[in-house]
């Protein structure tokens, strides 16, 4: 297929496009594509299925860039090998405005780009992921429809990230022999000579976490293809440590740090192009070699028809296609709508956690596609269903995952999951411990995935366990990631529908900031999923309205008893319930203003750093929150010395309204 065109010349067509593009942009990394383009040749053109005429083929291998910075190095396989809106334009406007080629791969800029990303170690942790996502989908699907692997490039920086041990950890353990992992072992960071900071005999590490390992020449083409081949029938994941050179081909830079992260220069470039034999112009690749690069491309279309074949007369056509696609079942809310229905008739009072786990019971039956998990906490979380079963090595029948004591690993694996299709997983951990998950939940928001994250013990309100465990500063943190939903449900009404509101939100990762402590039904109707508006008016002033209570979570409950004993003494007072900032600021601007009234007195009450909310009460309004961390104690003392009581609520709040009524 490829034989009149030598490998070498193929991958040093990688080599050009990589620093002609750096170079035109005048930003990028060029040495990183240029020193796995003889990898990356023989992967595409040898043993990545996949068809270039059909990028979201089910049954594709997954190529991750887990090495991120090296995107021009994805970039030029994509054009190469004919992604249709991969062209060559784009690859000339390389991070410029508007372009498909940011300077690092973004999910959806693109057909081809699995996965964000440019923060190190993120790509294999995604990639894990999707092996996992893969071998369920397989137990479940059957291998004639669901049989793939999943590639991914780390650099030594990836595999510094403490993330990477998380990952490799968990993939170890559970035998994900579908995940091949290509190392670009070259030695150079961007302060030089990785001496300078680690000595580590990776080979080793990876052996110890139960993953089978290679050594190669990273430029020779046979040792290349044979570790490939071998990785094809390995009995766990595997390890190939490619010896490279950054920036192979390089007249001056190659084998140094300045390869890394800046253009080679004008005349380095044209150096290059002189020690490579490539005679031809920045950004032109000669007709055979393109022709060449194109037949790989399409390797994989009769594989491809076959499956779609076999895809067509599956009798789990219609299952799998649904799955793929993100749609819900049909009918998946009917038995939460019974359960909600008869928390109102029960008044039942459980902590949001409690009542947590209570819908999901019932939303796992009706949802075969949601994957549950937690970090070490499924007794604390109340994350697992009662009808699933854990996953566990070489058994990949179960719904439940025990991620272990690896936060960080759990969000990155969970965004693996989501991406890959067919799967919406959750996972549980404390809310303080949103700070070991942060950097994959954003990115779960800039990919607009579908993941939730259920986290409790959500406020001061966990009590003795003190201010290491309490979050104070994490909901307006995670409020401030764009593309986030963060719920706080009241009650277990309100835990139902802002699962219901996560679920069917395909665009947009949730947050589920549950308590440990008890909570009251407050509402005394479920008919109408009053949550999806972000806020809304749990209970109006009995006369005209003259002060706006505000709260989230536990403290509506409190809301609610300030406002009886502000009736009482003639103050009319309305409380909202505010489940979520983030929908409540999708309202047209007329219900914004009948729920907070701007007119009135508006008081905002949360366990937490009142950071935020001054938008919601004004100038004149009064929020009562925690500037400061908690304290070891039971939870009625720590609520009671903060100032957190319908009784601090209502002082206060009398002492502003008779200013603003004198």
């Amino acid at each position: 297929m490829t034989q009149d065109i030598p490998l070498t010349v193929m991958a040093n067509a990688i080599r050009v496009l990589s620093m002609d593009a750096v170079e035109k942009a005048q930003s990028g990394h060029p040495g990183m594509p240029m020193g796995m383009a003889d990898v990356a040749t023989v992967l595409f053109s040898k043993f990545l299925k996949f068809d270039a005429s059909a990028p979201s083929w089910p049954d594709r291998d997954r190529f991750v860039l887990s090495a991120g910075h090296g995107a021009m190095l994805l970039y030029s396989l994509l054009y190469l090998t004919g992604y249709e809106e991969m062209t060559l334009e784009e690859i000339k406007n390389f991070r410029q405005w508007g372009s498909r080629t940011a300077g690092h791969p973004e999910y959806g800029n693109a057909p081809g780009i699995e996965t964000t990303t440019g923060p190190l170690g993120q790509g294999i942790g995604n990639a894990v992921g999707m092996a996992l996502a893969e071998k369920m989908m397989a137990t479940h699907f059957g291998v004639e429809l669901v049989t793939h692997k999943i590639y991914t490039i780390v650099s030594d920086g990836c595999l510094m990230e403490g993330l990477s041990h998380e990952a490799i950890s968990f993939a170890g353990h559970l035998r994900l022999n579908n995940l091949i992992v290509l190392f670009d072992d070259n030695n150079i960071s961007i302060d030089g000579s990785t001496d300078l900071s680690v000595s580590d005999d990776q080979l080793m590490r990876f052996q110890a976490s139960h993953w089978e390992v290679m050594k190669i020449d990273g430029h020779n083409f046979k040792e290349i293809e044979g570790a490939l081949e071998w990785a094809q029938k390995a009995t766990k994941p595997v390890l190939i440590a490619c010896k490279t050179q950054i920036g192979k081909g390089a007249s001056q830079k190659a084998g140094t740090a300045g390869a890394h992260g800046a253009p080679l220069g004008a005349e380095e470039v044209k150096a290059t192009r002189e020690n490579l034999h490539w005679p031809y112009p920045p950004f032109d690749i000669p007709n055979d070699i393109l022709t060449a690069w194109r037949k790989v491309g399409k390797r994989g279309e009769d594989i491809r028809k076959t499956w779609e074949s076999r895809f067509m007369a599956s009798p789990q056509r219609n299952e799998l296609e649904r799955r793929l696609k993100g749609d819900l079942p049909k009918g998946w809310a009917q038995g939460l709508d019974v359960l909600l229905k008869k928390f109102v008739a029960e008044k039942t009072a459980v902590a949001s956690r409690q009542s947590s786990q209570m819908v999901l019971d019932v939303l796992s039956p009706s949802i075969p596609e949601l994957v549950g998990g937690s970090a070490d906490l499924t007794g604390s979380n109340n994350t697992q269903a009662k009808d699933m079963l854990p996953i566990a090595p070489g058994d990949y029948d179960g719904r439940y995952i025990h991620y272990g004591v690896r936060e960080h690993g759990m969000a990155a694996i969970m965004n693996g999951l989501a991406i890959h299709g067919g799967l919406i997983p959750y996972g549980g951990t404390f809310l303080v411990f949103t700070d070991y998950c942060r950097p994959s939940i954003r990115l779960a928001a800039l990919m607009h995935l579908r993941v939730i994250y259920v986290m409790t013990h959500d406020s001061i309100g966990l009590g003795e366990d003190g201010p290491t465990h309490q979050p104070i500063e994490h909901l307006i943190s995670l409020r401030a990631i764009p593309n986030l939903l963060v719920f706080r449900p009241a009650d277990a009404v309100e835990v139902g529908e802002c699962w219901a509101l996560a679920l069917a939100s395909q665009n947009a990762p949730s947050v589920l900031a549950l308590t440990r402590q008890k909570l009251p039904l407050l509402r005394d109707d479920a008919s109408e999923n009053l949550s999806a508006c972000g806020a809304y008016i749990l209970k109006e002033a009995k006369e005209v309205r003259k002060v706006t209570l505000l709260a989230t979570g536990s403290e509506v409950s409190i809301a609610m008893q300030a406002q009886e004993i502000l009736e009482g003494k003639g103050i009319p007072t309305a409380v909202i319930s505010m489940p979520c900032w983030e929908l409540f600021e999708k309202q047209p601007a007329a219900y914004r203003e009948s729920v907070l009234a701007p007119h009135t007195l508006r008081v905002a009450i949360e366990a937490a750093s009142p950071v935020g909310w001054d938008k919601y009460v004004g100038e004149k309004g009064i929020i009562l929150g925690l500037d400061h961390f908690g304290a070891s104690a039971p939870y009625e003392k720590l609520y009671k010395e903060f100032g957190l009581t319908a009784e601090n609520v209502v002082k206060v709040l009398e002492t502003q309204y008779t200013k603003n009524t004198n």
